[in-house]
């Protein structure tokens, strides 16, 4: 299984699907937070079980920090693909 998240790489290449197919029945998904979260409620209700998980002990790596300031330099870090995981904007 493949999941896209950003594009951070940009566009990519077009894909033969039925190469999925010959290759073992995998596949491919592309998801949306819409897809997953369509009301104020819902969304409410996700980030409340996700703030509970942290609570519980589910580690969140920040592979890396910027002042909101240096918002720029931050753009530029992600746009270049110098960064890993998490990337965090404070004050």
């Amino acid at each position: 299984m493949l999941v896209s998240f950003g594009n951070a790489s940009g566009k990519p290449e077009p894909l033969d699907v039925l190469q999925l197919a010959h290759k073992g029945s995998l596949y491919i998904t592309r998801p949306t937070l819409v897809n997953y979260v369509a009301t104020r409620v819902e969304l409410e209700h996700s980030s409340s079980s996700l703030f509970q998980a942290i609570r519980g002990g589910l580690k969140i790596v920040i592979g890396q920090r910027f002042p909101l300031a240096d918002a720029a330099r931050a753009h530029r870090a992600l746009e270049s693909r110098s960064t890993t995981g998490s990337s965090l904007l404070s004050v």
